[in-house]
């Protein structure tokens, strides 16, 4: 049998309020695509259909047609809900689509998926896991105790169900998992929000320990692999949807396995998208400007840092955004400033006078505008939200 795995598609999600719906169209396309190429016989989608409970109907409307696009040769799709989607929305049309061959899961249940595949004959049993959080498991783990033993329990509760739902697995049928899941040791970004990573709501691979030949999980942007029993793995998102996936290069799995036997799989890489890019410039706007001229990056999201020796002013910022629309932050960085920063936090100036104080001296005396202050503050809590260099989230 062969099964493509995707995941994270966080249908309406926008980029600083730029939309990437035209990509996450081209998605699609390129999806439905792979999967006609490859004669997948199975599709299961991890989790996060969309970014929010309460979806622009745009985005429900591109998951519907999906889904009809992906089964209409007759191949099941297996949908679970994530931790963005309200569940009983995910699973609200089922009684319209199970005749052709699409399940959709959005709370939990001790009941396997099980579906036929056209092409081999063969039979799949599916422990499907959506998003297992606190309220959506009915049980209630909090209360005094401490992390480490929340976390404990968390992971034993999630243990319990993947047991009930492989107990149909045989030796004569492709035994699968799918959960939308933090699983210990994996590398998380700082777009799946916001989610309790690393904490009590970290499950340990044994839990996932049910006898599926392969496991197919969502909730992290990063393609990779986990250890435990069988094959488990992140299929990733399709698309770059924080600047800290900059540089990822994003893709969905292609597995082939045979009842009884060992998983193979195949990473298959996306066209689609606008890639998301960090510049550094050193050399001021002069340098920056070279880079626009030079078509450098010119269908990517950029986020932007430029150390400076004078202060920007509110026509700098304009022009460069007229420049290049993909352009979405842009982080001065100025010497003095850095060195005063550290001086004034210890005296506690606020740092909008530390700010105006700093571009009075560079402009001989100038007050800066009310509008440029704001600017200033929004960009520094930007920065100051920015993970450190090798971090994720």
């Amino acid at each position: 049998m062969r099964i493509l795995h995707t995941g994270d598609w966080h249908l309406g999600r926008t980029l600083e309020g730029r939309s990437r719906q035209k990509e996450q169209e081209q998605f699609i396309d390129e999806l439905v695509e792979i999967a006609d190429f490859h004669k997948a016989d199975l599709i299961m989608m991890a989790g996060d259909v969309y970014d929010s409970v309460n979806p622009p109907a745009a985005s429900e409307q591109l998951f519907y047609e999906a889904a009809a696009r992906l089964t209409s040769g007759g191949r099941p799709l297996v949908v679970i809900a994530g931790n963005h989607d309200q569940p009983e929305r995910v699973s609200s049309v089922s009684p319209l689509v199970l005749r052709q061959g699409i399940t959709l899961v959005g709370l939990p249940t001790s009941e396997p998926v099980t579906v036929h595949a056209a092409r081999t004959g063969e039979i799949a049993k599916i422990a499907a896991l959506p998003y297992p959080s606190e309220a959506r498991l009915g049980e209630l783990l909090a209360g005094d105790s401490g992390e480490e033993e929340l976390r404990l329990a968390y992971s034993a509760r999630v243990g319990k169900l993947m047991q009930l739902l492989g107990r149909e697995f045989t030796p004569q049928t492709v035994n699968l998992a799918m959960s939308h899941i933090y699983v210990l040791g994996g590398v998380e970004s700082d777009s799946e929000r916001p989610i309790q990573v690393g904490g009590a709501y970290t499950v340990d691979p044994s839990a996932l320990s049910c006898g599926a030949q392969y496991t197919a999980l969502g909730h992290l942007h990063r393609a990779q692999r986990v250890k435990g029993e069988g094959m488990i793995r992140y299929s990733g998102s399709p698309l770059a949807y924080s600047f800290s996936e900059a540089g990822q290069a994003k893709s969905v799995t292609l597995i082939d396995v045979a009842p009884g036997g060992e998983p193979t799989f195949e990473e298959i890489y996306l066209r689609c998208g606008r890639p998301l890019v960090r510049w550094s410039s050193t050399g001021g706007l002069q340098e920056v400007y070279n880079w626009l001229d030079e078509g450098r990056d010119a269908s990517a999201f950029i986020d932007l840092e430029i150390r400076l020796s004078e202060a920007m002013s509110m026509n700098d910022i304009q022009r460069l955004r007229k420049s290049r629309e993909g352009i979405i932050h842009i982080r001065p960085i100025y010497p003095q400033m850095e060195l005063e920063l550290e001086q004034i936090s210890r005296s506690r100036m606020p740092v909008q006078e530390l700010f105006r104080k700093f571009y009075q001296r560079q402009t001989g005396g100038a007050e800066p505008e009310d509008r440029l202050i704001e600017l200033f503050l929004q960009l520094t809590e930007e920065e100051r939200q920015q993970p450190e260099e090798g971090e994720e989230n």
